[in-house]
């Protein structure tokens, strides 16, 4: 049994005319607004401190919600055979609506939490109103059997519900962590899974035939009603699931959502099979619904293959393009362009008129939106040369803008349009993708000083940071200027940016922004990233005034900054004296590898205050709560699993020497209260180097975050014992701060150490006995100097160095070895016997670090 359905935006329903029409396309116009400023926000982001997520907000929140709420009406109204509600009342809803959406942004942009939950609560309301309504609707009105199609609009409308309510909890806190995570993901699927895919996918059961002048296909009744209880079941498991941080629940929550998908795609097809796309809005609908579909495959891919919550929200940024442009801009503009036509009326004629105003060019326009998403997916996912993104980024924007165009365009009369329209559209279709690519090209390089010269009022300055650099890092203004700087982040580490005696932002996270008013400036300024080691790299700025005495580096006042001593620090020690009390040394035992094949190893970031040298305590970050690090082993082809947590003050990372594999993801940052975990293989042999991957990684590496992975050469025979020792340098500086970042970067040690600590071997001698074979494992951590290992009165007959062995025992004729000589990050061991009983020294034979604590003793017996 088929059933006709009559075009629900021209069928006559009680209260519907010309006024109404109009009113319509007033409310639309205002969606058209919302996609606009999205273009705008899309373009000035690299100009203006325009926040990622604006664009994307404008697009969903603003665009998205004000034709759900509107069109959703509407249909309620022609499916039902309702009267229509009272014009006011819902005119009144919608400017409630927008007051509601513009204080939730407003208030995001500029932290106004009091004002982002007042807007959050005037949105729940007239949400709820919203409900209340199609509920009215539906218990007055002539039912029929296209009716059960307004139960999506209920349940989206319970979805956003439920997204407001966790954004205003986001909001209210503003806590950046494991919950803040949990947070975001569950309102993010709320919000764009619920509230607009569950609108959409309502919506297009009776639309899509009605686009394609076509009946409906036999089911889709009973298919909207499976796909309904399928899609939100699944919605409110995935929910559920990110808040108890269940990842599996969660995938199976996608799943199901998945399957609803597919069940609603069934009657899609068949009609489209039946009768074919073959204009700008049926196309533009089919592409949308199919990146709905690539959507939800790519979410549960990147959910199944993320170490933890904050992997998968990471790289959930390449989903933006797929599902707020692909999926729900594209429907979007494919609607419109059906609708808006329709509700202008006019007649047949007119109708025809203003369809034939929108299709210039449209076969263009649809591709190069859709390549443009491809693009910019990819480019994100896959981490391509920024010009790759940018391109794909303007692509969209000539697309859109040019849809834009058109539409003003199709309300200028016919004569005076003339040839100029479809002009436009191809100039702007060429020059913005062009322009926004060129962008790209520019990379994340802003100008390297600004000249002000006029005093007569606020002068403002765009200041970015961005790869351990502050853009601009000089601003030069005349004395008096009143004088402010608007910071935003655009690193994938947090930033800060602080002056002396004066304003400081918050740790900014990427894309966030904050702004500084410096008050009139009459003397010189300098500011830096407070956060440790971020000024020694380079991350400062200075304000000069001109004909004012240029300050240099070391400004005044920066001893009482945090994050920064304000000289290098001249610590008095003398890393031969004894150690303090309590002090216990480093276990050098190299214990045989375990027999699994699977290593999982929890690895906690700990900060502590320890004893570095004699009389001398400072805080260290460290693996496992000591520096070195564990030292872990296994054999090749041995699996790592290693559950990395922060559990420290600041962002820090990690990179294994051992594994093979891209850095972006498993090396990335992560924040404290966050983890993740690095995977790898022990392809080969060798002794291998681990340490923080997080900039500044001299810094990090000086401060105690390295460590040694033993993967054992296959056939590595038994020796009776093994040590493992990790030559590195100190760089004395504060108690609460700990290594000095300007020494670091000087290359000016204050000692020269084995796993951590000066002479400590000679405190407390390594032991072995007359006739033992001993193996002694090295690997160099630096983070600058490498390691020229000798044992005094004796010589290595077995030198393994950098997964090669340049010496084996039973060729004497090629001599045997006195040093094993390293570069910063190798490794090796070497093996000898002790002919007789005594003490033997142990020393780094670049006699510069040997004599500056890398030494120790070795006390053999009979």
């Amino acid at each position: 049994m088929t059933a006709t359905l009559t075009d629900p935006t021209t069928r006559p329903v009680p209260g519907q005319g010309a006024a109404r029409r109009t009113w319509h396309l007033r409310a639309n116009a205002v969606v058209l607004l919302y996609v606009a400023a999205a273009l705008v926000a899309l373009v000035a982001h690299d100009v203006l401190p325009v926040p990622r997520w604006l664009a994307v907000h404008l697009l969903l929140l603003g665009a998205a919600t004000n034709a759900i709420v509107t069109w959703s009406e509407h249909f309620a109204v022609a499916l039902l055979h309702a009267r229509a509600p009272s014009r006011a009342r819902s005119a009144a809803r919608l400017v409630a609506l927008n007051v509601a959406v513009l204080g939730v942004l407003v208030g995001f942009c500029f932290e106004l939490r009091a004002v982002v939950l007042a807007s959050a609560v005037l949105l729940a309301g007239v949400v709820l109103g919203h409900l209340v309504s199609l509920v009215l609707l539906s218990r007055h009105a002539l039912m029929s059997r296209f009716a059960r199609t307004i139960h999506f609009y209920l349940a989206a409308g319970l979805a956003l519900l439920v997204g407001v309510t966790l954004g205003s909890i986001m909001a209210v806190t503003g806590e950046r962590g494991v919950w803040y995570d949990r947070l975001h993901a569950a309102h993010v699927h709320a919000n764009v899974l619920g509230w607009v895919a569950l609108s959409v996918l309502g919506t297009l059961f009776t639309l899509w035939p009605t686009v394609l002048r076509t009946r409906i296909a036999e089911g889709a009744m009973t298919a909207a009603r499976r796909c309904l209880w399928l899609c939100a079941g699944g919605l409110a498991v995935v929910v559920g699931g990110f808040l108890a941080d269940l990842p599996w629940v969660t995938i199976a929550g996608l799943v199901v959502y998945g399957v609803g998908v597919a069940v609603a795609l069934q009657p899609f097809v068949s009609t489209a099979r039946r009768k074919h796309p073959t204009d700008v809005a049926a196309v533009s609908m089919a592409a949308g619904t199919a990146w709905l579909v690539v959507a939800v495959a790519l979410d549960v891919v990147a959910l199944a293959g993320a170490s933890d919550l904050h992997h998968y929200l990471t790289g959930l940024d390449a989903l933006v393009p797929v599902l707020a442009v692909g999926f729900v801009l594209q429907v979007l503009i494919g609607s419109l362009t059906y609708l808006v036509p329709v509700l202008r009326g006019g007649g047949p004629a007119a109708v025809r008129t203003t369809i034939a105003a929108l299709a210039p060019a449209w076969r263009t326009r649809v591709i190069a939106l859709n390549l443009g998403v491809a693009l910019s997916a990819l480019g994100s996912a896959l981490h391509l040369p920024r010009l790759v993104v940018m391109g794909g980024w303007g692509l969209i924007g000539a697309a859109v803008l040019g849809f834009l165009a058109l539409v003003v365009l199709a309300f200028v009369p016919e004569r005076a349009r003339g040839p100029v329209g479809g002009l436009w559209i191809g100039v702007v279709m060429t020059a913005l993708p062009l322009a926004l690519a060129l962008s790209g090209q520019g990379g994340a390089h802003g100008p390297s000083s600004v000249v002000l010269t006029s005093t007569d009022e606020v002068q403002t300055v765009q200041v970015r940071l961005v790869g351990m650099n502050v853009e601009p890092s000089v601003i030069e203004v005349a004395p008096g200027t009143r004088l402010k700087v608007v910071v935003t982040n655009d690193d994938a580490m947090r930033h800060d940016l602080a002056f002396p005696d004066g304003p400081s932002t918050p740790l900014l996270s990427r894309g966030e922004h904050a702004e500084l008013d410096l008050g009139t400036v009459d003397a010189p300024l300098a500011g830096w990233c407070t956060v440790p080691g971020h000024r020694a790299a380079g991350m400062t700025i200075d304000i000069r005034v001109t004909g004012a005495e240029t300050p240099g580096m070391d400004h005044d006042g920066m001893a009482s900054m945090p994050g920064m001593s304000s000289t290098t620090s001249d610590v008095d020690v003398d890393v031969h004296d004894k150690p303090g009390a309590g002090w216990q040394p480093r276990d050098a035992r190299l214990t045989p590898a375990p027999a699994a094949t699977v290593h999982r190893i929890r690895l906690p970031i700990v900060e502590k205050v320890v004893e570095v040298a004699p009389g001398v305590r400072q805080r260290i970050w460290t693996f496992g709560g000591m520096a070195p690090g564990p030292t872990l082993r296994g054999n090749v082809g041995d699996e790592f699993e290693v559950t990395l947590v922060n559990e420290g003050t600041t962002a820090h990372g990690i990179d294994f020497h051992a594994g093979q594999g891209a850095p972006d993801e498993q090396m990335r940052s992560i924040e404290p209260g966050q983890s993740l975990v690095y995977r790898f293989t022990a392809d080969h042999s060798g002794a291998w180097l681990y340490h923080c991957s997080t900039m500044p990684m001299g810094l990090h590496i000086a401060n105690g975050m390295f460590g040694a992975v033993v993967i054992d050469p296959p056939g590595l025979p038994a020796v009776d014992r093994e040590y493992v020792l990790v030559a590195s340098e100190l760089f004395l500086g504060t108690t609460d701060e700990g290594a000095d970042a300007a020494k670091v970067a000087d290359d000016d040690w204050d000692a020269a150490v084995f796993n951590g600590y000066p002479d400590q071997y000679v405190h407390a001698p390594l032991t072995a006995r007359v006739g033992e074979r001993v193996r002694w494992w090295v690997v160099a951590a630096g983070p600058n100097d490498g390691v020229d290992f000798h044992i005094v009165g004796t010589q290595f007959d077995t030198v393994f160095k950098e997964g090669a062995y340049l010496l084996r025992p039973g060729n004497a004729e090629r001599g045997a070895s006195q040093v094993l000589d390293l570069e910063a990050a190798q490794g090796g061991f070497v093996e000898q016997t002790f002919a007789e009983p005594g003490h033997y020294a142990l020393v780094d034979h670049d006699m510069r670090r040997g004599e500056s604590g890398a030494r120790g003793v070795v006390e053999v017996t009979r």
